[in-house]
This record gives structure tokens, C-alpha cells and sequence, in this order.
């Protein structure tokens, strides 16, 4: 059966396009056509049955892109069936409990209550030092205090975007 999904994201240094990738490829070997695109390359979304969006999250925050992207096609939005990530906590444990039980950044909460996205989630980061500057090294390092590192689980993401095959089929 032929879906038309898109996989969309906001990532800042490619951890949460990879994560998006993955998806994307997982949808693909499940038999549905699939677009994986950065939200500032998507044109339209009339064209899709469904739509992933994943952003990374930095000091509780959604990039300034998916924020928009979200805003700005809410309407279409609400007529498909949304599945919304987010990538961002590193560290062990429970990456809800590491964003203290937030699934969407409280600004955003009213669209995505009007959206009404079929699941929500959270997957663990990757804070590569290699990649980021002084002042976000001090305010990961001072501020949230979290270690640097690849956190993510490619299992659970895997076993998240079977969901969605599965719902989609």
C-alpha cells in the first residue's frame, strides 16, 4: 500500500537528522514511500497522508525552524496523522524524566493540543564536543548539567518507527 510520509526535522549538528534518517529508512523498508527533509527544504505538506517532525531540543527549547514549521502549517497538520520527536537529553535514564516530564516545550503545547498528534516522544541525544561552541560547552557543562556524549537508543527508535509503519499500513 502506498503512504505518502514525510520525515521532518530541525537538527543543529545532525544528531536529530540522523535519528530522522532512521526513521526514514525503517518506513521505507516497511513498504512506504517516504521524504526525509530538513523542515526549511518542505514546500508543501498537502501532499503527505503523514507527517513526522522531529526537532533537537536545547535548554527546553525546539529550534526556531520546527517552532515554525509547526506554526505555520497547522491547519494541514491537523487533518493527517502527526507523529512529533524530539531529540536533545544525553545521559542515563529515562530521556522524559531528563526534560522533567515535558513531551513538547511548553510553548508549543497549544498547537499540538489542536493538532492532536498520534504519539509524542523523546529520544536521548548526542552532545558531541567536537561540535559545539564555548559558551553551549559551558552551559551544558554549568547550567543543565549533563554529560557529553552519544545517548542515543537506535533500538527504541527502531521499535518507534515500526509504530508507525504499522499504523500506517
Amino acid at each position: 500500500m502506498d503512504k505518502n510520509v514525510l520525515v521532518t526535522y530541525a537538527s543543529k549538528y545532525g544528531a536529530t537528522r540522523e535519528i530522522a534518517e532512521k526513521i526514514g529508512e525503517d518506513l521505507q523498508l516497511a513498504g512506504l514511500a517516504v521524504d526525509v527533509l530538513p523542515v526549511t527544504d518542505v514546500r508543501e505538506v498537502i501532499h503527505y497522508q503523514a507527517v513526522i517532525l522531529g526537532s533537537a531540543v536545547y535548554i527546553g527549547k525546539w529550534q526556531k525552524e520546527a517552532e515554525l514549521f509547526l506554526k505555520n502549517n497547522e491547519k494541514q497538520l491537523t487533518d493527517r496523522a502527526v507523529w512529533l520527536f524530539s531529540s536533545g537529553p544525553s545521559g542515563e535514564g529515562n530521556p522524559l524524566e531528563l526534560v522533567e516530564g515535558a513531551l513538547v516545550p511548553a510553548n508549543l503545547k497549544p498547537i499540538t493540543d489542536r493538532i492532536q498528534p498520534r504519539d509524542i516522544t523523546i529520544f536521548h541525544g548526542n552532545i558531541d564536543l567536537n561540535k559545539i561552541n564555548g559558551l553551549e560547552k559551558f552551559a551544558v557543562k554549568n547550567v543543565v548539567k549533563k554529560p557529553f556524549g552519544d545517548y542515543r537508543d537506535w533500538n527504541m527508535i527502531a521499535t518507534w518507527a515500526g509504530e508507525i509503519a504499522s499504523a500506517l499500513r
